[in-house]
């Protein structure tokens, strides 16, 4: 029997050196016993127990929960069409959203998240109820959710997941850093035997980008009660169309009039306004659990990912940039961005009981790996020899975790035994990034001749700027390496006073190894049952999240477009770590973790087939960590900054910006979620589900320029920084579901309302807010056999579109939609699904 589990164990730690082969390895976590039980695919009701916020072996239900808690089964993250978990839960969550482009760097290619109006930084990702590590690649272009550094979901099969948690409230107390506005909780399917393959296929309506996924799982006994369970799923999904506007020229002028082969070219140059990514990602999972004894047992999961971008980037022509060299781009070009990544996990654990207490010894690392690049592009500072493909530098994120939890009951002649959960954790994580080719980022010196051409003509005697066009490798300069370690320890308690009220208490004290230093953390949460199907709920808990060390060393040098007013400005910024010389010049401090205290409360009903929670909540963060604005501008700083940058080494940048504890913000707002099942005798089985988010954040505090910048005309954190934090993303989102289950077929309708949000500038003249807008998905599905479904359907099943709230004056064509839309740029899409069980 052991030896069957060896063998379980050894197929996790192939999975981890198959990507060391590569880059380097892969992932593990550790999953609680009531997950193996609450992991079909089937309706969770409000009986179904939930392992998320819980500590002590007595089961708690979605029902009995203090704290707001959903539940999404496999056979909901099916039926999206969606591809990523990212797009699926900001499909069915209503307080998810994603921007259709939130920015440019990275961040244009793995998009951020925002939940309640937070980033993603402040919710913490569990895989099994274990630490999930975060991504690499920090949104430092991004305008929604910038700086973020957030984990990753996509890179978890989708089909590996026996259901998912997601908890509604803070639980810093708990578990510790990130987990501000909630927690989601990914529970890997446990089911022992069986298997599913799964091929989906689609694109868009008019726009192209081709959709292929297929997905295979497969589950085995182990022994008496262990299980072995496997999941693959391979994905290629293609670059849509371009969105954007024709420009007016893509040549220079010849003696004053347009060169004859505007005639000929194509005008549509923007190839990355809509979805610009080309993707091909594979993703498994390993998930396996043995008893070696009624006391003992062992487990143990990882994940296994590999995901190749090729992502539109920046388009150039000669008539507007200096940068389109025609002797190597005649006619302009395209720029693409490449990344090629390997991202791992793997937990190994053990589960006893111990003098009556149940115990639960875990290890768990993981890494993700990131090579970026660029592809069809060119630095013209080098001039016409310049290469067109370039190998930009790379970026590792790495976390290793070791948990020790205990928990155990106490009978103190309450209504429900005390239950008593204490337990210990060390983290250790680093962050580096890597130097790239020298072509990348240096400045080759090349002087645009005046040699009587119309390029010539127009930018002969100009520098252009070093580095590649629309972004840039990281020099040595930029190059880092960080690491710290953590130390935590933490004590939960609960019971009930009386058979009606439960009543919760947590604490947790953390230690860092950096300036992140010691934090407390303490939670209480209570639900007290008013009559039978009806109770109230709440509670209050402070939280903390540590800077991440992203944010901490992450530096660059970045040839962007910029917004000035209504003008897009091609710029050349400066992306300072904290401890820079550069920043420190410029008043910047070490990052100190950012502080929470968060309040909810709420109302729950259930009677029959009717389920309803209502639940408003309140989060402050103290010293929240943003991105300063751009620094040395001609209307922020001017010459002035520029003369401190230079004096600390840092020269031929028109900005800078860094991190810093800049503001205090409270977000307020409610969630509500209906339900009703209605079982019919010749007409089936309906599922109504309602759901609405709402929330309103505010800024109290922005602190005042650093004595450094005092003297000068200075805006340390503007107006378009702070309103992208307030309404860049809709404030309201309504979710109406129907899903009907008629013998052998399945018909699920979504309709999903998305309120309005503003793209701001730097002035109020030339903000554009884009109004509410329905967007309606479509499911069909039919059983041919016991083995085999079909489904056919649509997402944005009627091709809408973002209002054309007028058009900021690009260059390039794009902007006609703005960027943020959560529903896309790129209109409907469709797509059929075959899946075979056996």
């Amino acid at each position: 029997m052991q030896r069957v589990f060896v063998s379980a164990l050894l197929a996790s730690t192939l999975l981890c050196s198959q990507a060391r082969a590569a880059e380097e390895a892969p992932p593990v976590a550790s999953a609680p016993d009531a997950a193996a039980d609450a992991s079909a695919a089937g309706d969770v009701g409000s009986d179904a127990i939930i392992v998320t916020g819980v500590r002590g072996a007595s089961p708690r239900t979605v029902a009995d929960s203090p704290v707001p808690i959903d539940v999404i089964t496999p056979a909901e993250l099916k039926a999206t069409g969606r591809t990523g978990l990212k797009e699926i839960l900001g499909n069915i969550i209503p307080s998810l959203t994603m921007p259709a482009l939130g920015g440019g760097g990275t961040s244009a290619s793995v998009r951020p998240i925002s939940i309640r109006g937070l980033s993603g930084d402040y919710l913490l990702v569990l895989v099994n109820g274990k630490r999930r590590h975060t991504t690499s690649l920090i949104n430092n272009l991004s305008r929604v959710s910038g700086g973020s550094t957030p984990v990753d979901i996509d890179l978890i099969p989708t089909n590996a997941v026996g259901r998912i948690e997601v908890l509604r409230d803070g639980a810093a107390a708990q578990y510790g850093s990130d987990a501000i506005s909630g927690v989601i909780n990914l529970i890997l399917d446990s089911s022992p035997e069986g298997g599913e393959f799964t091929t989906t296929a689609g694109q868009l309506y008019e726009k192209g980008g081709a959709l292929i996924q297929q997905s295979l799982g497969y589950g085995t006994r182990l022994g008496d009660g262990g299980f072995l369970r496997f999941a693959v799923e391979g994905k290629f999904h293609d670059r849509a169309d371009s969105s954007a506007d024709p420009i007016a020229r893509v040549f220079p002028l010849v003696n004053g009039q347009p060169d004859p082969r505007e005639a000929s070219v194509d005008h549509v140059i923007a190839g990355g306004y809509g979805r610009s990514n080309r993707d091909k990602i594979v993703n498994s999972s390993v998930n396996a659990e043995l008893p070696f004894s009624d006391t003992l047992k062992g487990y143990t999961f990882s994940t296994l990912s590999y995901r190749n971008i090729k992502d539109a980037r920046g388009a150039y022509v000669p008539a507007t940039s200096i940068g389109a060299l025609p002797q190597i781009y005649p006619s302009g070009f395209q720029a693409y961005r490449r990344i090629w990544e390997w991202d791992f996990q793997t937990t190994w654990g053990l589960k006893a009981q111990l003098g009556g207490w149940d115990a639960d010894l875990s290890t768990s690392f993981g890494r993700d790996n990131v090579k970026l690049g660029a592809e069809n592009t060119l630095n013209p500072s080098i001039g016409p020899t310049s290469p067109t493909s370039f190998f930009m530098g790379k970026q590792i994120q790495t976390l290793w975790v070791n948990n020790l939890d205990l928990s155990r009951t106490y009978d103190v002649g309450l209504a429900a035994p005390l239950e008593v959960a204490v337990g210990v954790e060390q983290r250790w994580e680093k962050f580096q990034n890597i130097a790239g080719e020298p072509d990348s980022y240096r400045d080759g010196g090349y002087v645009v001749p005046k040699d009587g051409t119309p390029f010539g003509n127009l930018y002969g005697g100009k520098s252009p700027s070093p580095g590649l066009v629309s972004f840039t490798g990281t020099s040595p300069a930029d190059a880092s390496s960080i690491s710290r370690g953590n130390i935590a320890a933490y004590i939960d308690l609960s019971t009930k006073i009386v058979p009606a009220w439960f009543i919760g208490v947590a604490g947790r004290f953390e230690h860092y190894t950096d300036s992140a230093g010691n934090t407390f953390s303490g939670k209480v949460s209570t639900r007290f049952e008013l009559a039978k199907g009806l109770a109230l709920r709440g509670g209050v808990n402070t939280g903390f999240r540590a800077p991440s060390l992203a944010q901490t060393a992450f530096s660059t040098t970045q040839n962007t477009v910029t917004v000035v007013g209504n003008e897009r400005v091609l710029t050349t910024s400066k992306f300072l770590p904290v401890n820079s010389a550069a920043a420190l010049a410029l008043g910047a401090q070490p990052l100190k973790p950012e502080k929470s205290l968060n309040f909810t409360a709420g109302l729950t009903f259930e009677r029959g087939p009717v389920r309803l929670t209502v639940d408003g909540y309140q989060i402050r963060i103290d010293d929240r960590i943003v991105k300063t604005d751009f620094l040395g501008t001609s209307s922020n700083g001017g010459s002035a900054i520029k003369a401190i940058l230079v004096a600390n080494g840092v020269a031929n940048v028109d900005s800078a910006q860094f991190f810093t504890n800049a503001i205090d913000t409270r977000t307020r707002g409610v969630d509500v979620v209906g339900e009703y099942t209605l079982r019919t005798g010749g007409l089936g089985t309906v599922r109504l589900n309602a759901a609405w988010s709402y929330f309103d954040t505010k800024i109290l505090k922005v602190i005042d320029n650093p004595a450094q910048l005092s003297a000068l005309n200075v805006v340390l954190f503007g107006r378009q920084v702070q309103r992208d934090l307030l309404v860049a993303v809709p404030k309201s989102k309504v979710v109406l579901t129907v899903n009907w289950d008629l013998g052998k077929a399945r018909i699920l309708a979504r309709a999903t309302r998305y309120g309005k949000y503003t793209e701001s500038s730097s002035t109020a003249a030339s903000d554009r807010t884009f109004g509410a807008k329905w967007i309606a998905d479509l499911e069909v599905g039919y059983n041919l056999s016991d083995h085999v479904t079909v489904s056919v359907g649509a997402n944005n099943l009627f091709d809408t579109y973002p209002d054309r709230n007028g058009l900021i004056a690009a260059t390039d064509g794009s902007g006609a939609y703005g960027s943020f839309a959560p529903f896309g740029l790129s209109g409907g899409f469709y797509y059929a699904r075959v899946g075979v069980t056996f």
